[in-house]
């Protein structure tokens, strides 16, 4: 693997995206260890894409306009749905809820579908893992392989520190109501603004 592919994994990671907002928000108002079940949720996200990106699944979503439009109106209605979710509770959100096994799953399961419920993910690795293939590879399936796994392990490490570096801050931020709710609004209109980026773009 080249120097190429590490630099740029990295800016793919660091930019921010429906899962880096989803980790920030649990960071924020949820405390670190959330942050870092939403972290591991949006990472297993990007496993089924990878996955489908490596068996040529990801060629028919980009061929078959009914499949693709139906995972991307699914994903929208999703961002949208976290949206609403957000807003709804601008204000009034209970920082210090209990942190037990079935909200873990809950954070865990809601990062995981952020990511999988995006079809662009499964055309991105399916351009983007084949750059970085040495002509005249005869076996690339197991560079692949290899790069997706280290793609994956930046995913977890980059958002964990997201969120972490979230929840240092989270009682700076929430100390002021209005700070609050402006902030919860925020991430409110990130997702919005995420869904109907994803309606409004093409396969």
């Amino acid at each position: 693997m080249t120097l190429d592919f590490y630099i740029t994994s990295l800016i793919v990671v660091l930019v921010p995206g429906t899962g880096v907002i989803y980790t920030l928000s649990h960071g924020l108002f949820r405390g670190s260890l959330e942050s870092v079940i939403a972290a591991t949720g949006c990472t297993l996200g990007i496993l089924p894409h990878i996955a489908a990106s490596l068996l040529g699944i990801a060629a028919l979503l980009h061929t078959s306009a009914v499949i693709f439009q139906t995972f991307k109106f699914i994903g929208v209605a999703y961002l949208l749905y976290l949206a609403w979710g957000i807003w709804r509770q601008s204000g009034s959100l209970n920082i210090d809820r209990p942190q037990n096994q079935a909200s873990m799953t809950r954070v865990c399961f809601g990062g995981f579908l952020v990511n999988i419920l995006n079809p662009k993910l499964s055309i991105f690795f399916l351009a983007f893992l084949p750059q970085f293939v040495p002509a005249g590879e005869t076996n690339p399936l197991p560079l692949m392989i290899n790069m997706s796994a280290i793609f994956m392990a930046m995913t977890l490490g980059i958002f964990i520190l997201y969120g972490l570096a979230a929840a240092k801050v989270s009682a700076y931020v929430t100390s002021s109501p209005q700070i609050t709710k402006w902030v919860q609004r925020s991430f409110a209109g990130a997702f919005a603004a995420f869904g109907a980026k994803l309606a409004l773009t093409d396969n």
